[in-house]
């Protein structure tokens, strides 16, 4: 399960990509527009700052911008980012690797033979599914609802 900050921090950058490239958006047009906390977006907006995810201006015409195209952006950079490691298991984490303390061997485990196969599906999904991605299919469901109507 993602964290909330995960799943705001996702919903920021979904508004910041569907923005005008040129203007940046401000914290309180993203808080409004995604119903975020105003203060909680503060903190997740310097994290993606500080990673280079996002841009900040000051200013009259100052607010957030994406620094990268929101195809380059993946679900599963951002969650490991904000949720740090993408695994079931501690001993599945590529990024911060932990043998289970309960374990008599790696290859012996039953458990682990089968949350490794989830591990990659769910890997191949969120390192494969960019911002872009998540907005194309937010048209393709709004046209498939319209045509239906």
């Amino acid at each position: 399960m993602i964290s909330q900050k995960a799943k705001y921090a996702l919903r920021a950058l979904t508004a910041l990509a569907q923005a005008d490239t040129e203007r940046p958006l401000m914290i309180s047009e993203i808080a409004t527009q995604q119903a975020i906390p105003k203060k909680f977006l503060e903190q997740i907006l310097l994290e993606l700052k500080r990673n280079g995810i996002v841009d900040s201006r000051r200013g009259k015409q100052g607010g957030y911008l994406l620094l990268k195209p929101a195809g380059d952006i993946t679900f599963g950079e951002i969650l490991r980012l904000i949720d740090g490691p993408i695994a079931p298991l501690p001993c599945l984490s590529q990024t911060a690797y932990r043998r289970c303390e309960d374990c008599d061997g790696e290859h012996l485990c039953e458990i682990r033979h089968v949350f490794a196969r989830v591990a990659t599906a769910s890997r191949d999904v969120l390192f494969s599914t960019t911002i872009a991605d998540a907005l194309g299919g937010v048209e393709e469901a709004k046209a498939t609802e319209l045509m239906s109507a």
